[in-house]
């Protein structure tokens, strides 16, 4: 399993419709991914940066899985999420060009670095 490293951030997941830009307040944002398909926009960003109003699920915890990691490497995720699965802990990963990451809910934390740790893995 590939390390983790605990980010500094306490992030959200918000949801604009189909079509929408990177909101200024996504962009101004230390950590920042904004996901575009045909049926909605998806930006996770800081939390405390989301607007009232707009329609988010906040307190989430982000793990970075420590990279780069290839692409050719496969199974990556699955060590990592798997652990998180039998604990019955929810997630919402997310991949860059270096690496992934993986967010859980703040409540959840302890649960799933314990849940890490048991499987052989490292958090940092």
């Amino acid at each position: 399993m590939q390390a983790l490293v605990r980010q500094p951030w306490t992030l959200a997941v918000a949801q604009l419709p189909a079509g929408s830009g990177v909101p200024w307040w996504a962009a101004r944002s230390p950590f920042a991914s904004v996901t575009h398909t045909p049926h909605e926009t998806s930006v996770v960003c800081d939390a405390d940066a989301v607007p009232v109003g707009v329609r988010a699920e906040l307190g989430f915890v982000a793990f970075a899985l420590e990279g780069p990691i290839p692409f050719e490497l496969s199974g990556v995720l699955h060590t990592v999420l798997g652990p998180l699965a039998l604990a019955g802990i929810s997630c919402f990963p997310l991949g860059t060009y270096d690496t992934d990451y993986v967010l859980i809910r703040a409540a959840d934390e302890e649960r799933a670095v314990e849940a890490w740790v048991a499987a052989g893995g490292s958090v940092r």
